[in-house]
């Protein structure tokens, strides 16, 4: 190993990104980290500026979840940590592998609660898998090392490391460490077998995807060992990127307001092949679909985190790989006959294309369901779709049909806000893609400054806006539980289409269903970062129901 001459911390931090292969970072400037800064200056390392830090963390986020790579973000100290919380936070909930760097006072101010003086690994303990302060620039290498290897090895997830100020001034002679690559856990030959035994005995099997670490090959690899024993294959909750809506086995996703028959299939399965992800709250609907501790169903859970296995549900088989290692070992598995349940995988697939297929007719002049089915037909396939937390998304989860691997940008973790940053960095990363991004007024909002950066980068998204004046999903529990009783919910907006303008992009207001096709057009056809300022009824609450203020939900 070559010893590089004598750097700065910086200097040696910023070197070691690049032999990591950051192709790009995201940040708020401050001046904790101001070496790093400086020698970000001399490196190939495109940097993003934003303009929040919790839109910097979420831009960071989205870049694991697209890519497989740490997305990295760097932040100051003290409010600058705690506003990058959110994005730790999607992280970890999400699996997502991330790196987020933090200034930090100088070593000798520590415990004496010095400016913006944090205790981060007391902060980020429990919401980060590691959370580390470097206090010398000659273990900068080992360090960053290591975070890359735990961020993406096991469950992937978030590491926060802390920059002591004077450790990115102050210098050393230390050799780079090398790339990492992190390490595959394998399934052993005879879950294999045990697994082709299980499936031998099955009357009515379901596969459920899920979680992260997944491969485009990974994926593809799945599908066709589906296809090999007909196996019905629904996703979890905001990962219907995983397999193609059109694929002819694909049985819909579990995600909030699932159809009843892919619960029945669920419910009714005597084996349940869960691939990568835990079947958390949200996917197994708070916990109802699978009985805790024991499931009903025959239970394969495979999952790279050793600590997810048997967490919540013992498994009949707990297999420990990757998603990618577990593709490539079922790739030769066969089924030995004719299958007891052949013929269900078509018939799941027609469900969900009954489900998905027609919008409901909801209150008001704007059917954002029928918005939502016109894009369907009209984005490429191709297309990044984001969005953050509401009701707005229930349109789009059920109606629209993902295509491409990693075109599924949403938090699983529920965050609002995610939508518009999310966007911004899918369409810097991959700018001859299309990028629509759906919030809605009160998730739009919690990031929306992010435009500003869209606008900064050239990164031509179309921001779609779906307006109902009020944070509708607490509404919506509202009148379900305190009809009448509205306190906390209503909201006076911006005209989003002139925020748009005055940013420098495009910006249309629609308050027709037959207004939107041209007005997407012309966003597109633009060139320019777009926001489509879209009204809809506030009645017009969730995707399957409609409320009448002060009156019980029907």
């Amino acid at each position: 190993m070559t010893i590089r001459n004598t750097r700065t911390g910086g200097q040696i931090l910023i070197d070691q990104l690049v032999a990591q292969g950051v192709e790009r970072v995201t940040c708020v400037p401050g001046e904790s980290y101001l070496a790093a800064l400086d020698a970000l200056h001399d490196s190939p390392i495109d940097v993003m500026i934003c303009r929040a830090e919790g839109g910097a963390a979420m831009m960071a986020e989205a870049y694991g979840k697209l890519t497989g790579r740490p997305g990295i973000c760097f932040v100051t100290r003290g409010p600058g940590a705690t506003n990058a919380s959110h994005g730790v936070h999607i992280a970890m909930q999400d699996s997502t592998p991330m790196i987020l760097f933090v200034g930090q006072v100088d070593t000798g101010m520590r415990e004496r609660e010095a400016f913006q003086e944090l205790d981060y690994k007391a902060v980020f303990g429990t919401m980060a898998k590691w959370a580390v302060e470097i206090d010398r620039p000659d273990r900068i290498p080992e360090l960053v090392a290591r975070a890359f290897r735990i961020a993406l090895q096991g469950r992937p997830g978030p590491v926060v490391i802390a920059l002591p100020e004077n450790m990115l001034t102050e210098t050393a002679a230390v050799a780079d460490a090398p790339r990492v690559e992190p390490a595959a856990s394998w399934p052993a030959p005879d879950d294999i077998e045990r697994l082709g035994a299980m499936l031998a005995g099955a009357k009515a099997p379901l596969v459920v995807l899920g979680g992260s670490g997944w491969t485009a090959d990974a994926a593809k690899g799945i599908a066709r060992f589906a296809e090999r024993f007909d196996l019905p294959v629904a996703t979890s909750f905001r990962r219907a990127s995983l397999i193609d809506a059109d694929h002819s086995h694909y049985a819909g996703d579990l995600g909030i307001g699932p159809s009843p028959g892919l619960k029945a299939r669920i419910t009714g399965a005597d084996v349940l092949l869960l691939i990568g992800g835990r079947m958390s709250e949200m996917p197994s609907s708070s916990y109802t679909l699978l009985d805790i501790p024991v499931p009903s169903q025959k239970l394969i859970h495979v999952h790279p985190g050793s600590d997810e296995l048997g967490r919540i549900y013992q498994p009949a088989l707990a297999i420990q790989a990757t998603p990618a290692a577990f593709a490539a070992a079922v790739e030769t598995l066969k089924p030995s006959g004719t299958p007891a349940w052949k013929g269900e995988a078509a018939k799941a697939h027609k469900d969900y294309l009954e489900w998905t297929e027609a919008a409901r007719e909801l209150p008001g002049a704007f059917q954002y369901g029928k918005v939502v089915t016109w894009l369907r037909d009209r984005l490429p396939k191709d297309a990044i779709v984001c969005n953050g937390a509401g009701n707005y998304a229930g349109w789009l989860h059920r109606h629209h049909r993902f295509h491409a691997f990693a075109s599924q940008l949403a938090p699983t973790s529920g965050s609002m806000g995610y939508g518009v940053p999310a966007g911004v960095l899918a369409k810097r990363q991959y700018p001859d893609r299309v990028v629509v991004a759906f919030a809605g007024d009160g998730c739009f909002l919690m990031n929306g400054q992010e435009f500003a950066t869209a606008v900064q980068y050239d990164a031509a998204l179309i921001v779609v806006v779906i307006d109902n004046a009020q944070y509708g999903t607490i509404r919506m529990h509202q009148e379900r539980d305190y009809p009448g009783r509205v306190v906390g919910t209503q909201l006076k907006n911006p005209d989003f289409a002139m925020y748009a303008k005055a940013f420098g992009g495009h910006g249309e207001r629609v308050e027709r269903t037959e207004d939107f096709a041209p007005a997407f057009e012309r966003a597109l056809a633009s060139g320019k970062p777009s926001i489509l300022h879209c009204l809809i009824d506030p009645r017009a609450m969730s995707v399957g129901k409609d409320f009448v203020p002060g009156e019980k939900a029907h």
